[in-house]
């Protein structure tokens, strides 16, 4: 079976992003902090896909969804979900997308969030980024489309 889109869920009681000393997205509250990974074969119809699970899944308190609550979601784009450490001391990331392929459809998993009518904060594509989060439970799952 092939693996798609990648992402790293967990409940949070605030996040943010921070790239060269400011921060260019924030979520407070109760949320979703979202760490996307893309591979070669994804599709938009993956992200579409991906952003209509992370909008109706129940994570947060008492088996809510952000659709059900409104709950704003901080997602990050992350090519390291795709690491392979099995083989020595080195991931390799030969089955991560390159960013030509990767950023659009991370933005496009942003967009139709949106379009959903979710509040979404973003990190920035490609930087080094320092995410800060409270993770509230803790309550963390894996989602591959």
């Amino acid at each position: 079976m092939m693996v798609g889109m990648r992402a790293v869920v967990q409940r949070v009681d605030g996040a943010s992003v921070v790239v060269d000393g400011e921060t260019v997205g924030a979520i407070e509250g109760e949320g979703l902090c979202v760490l996307v990974g893309v591979t070669h074969e994804d599709t938009k119809e993956k992200a579409v896909q991906l952003a209509r699970k992370l909008w109706t899944i129940r994570m947060l308190q008492d088996e809510r969804s952000c659709s059900d609550t409104g709950a704003p979601l901080l997602v990050i784009s992350q090519f390291t979900l795709y690491g392979d450490a099995r083989k020595g001391r080195r991931p390799t990331w030969n089955a991560a997308a390159p960013g030509d392929i990767a950023e659009p459809l991370v933005d496009e998993v942003v967009a139709h969030l949106r379009a959903l009518g979710a509040t979404v904060a973003t990190g920035r594509f490609g930087a080094q980024m320092r995410v800060n989060l409270t993770n509230d439970g803790p309550f963390t799952v894996l989602l591959e489309m």
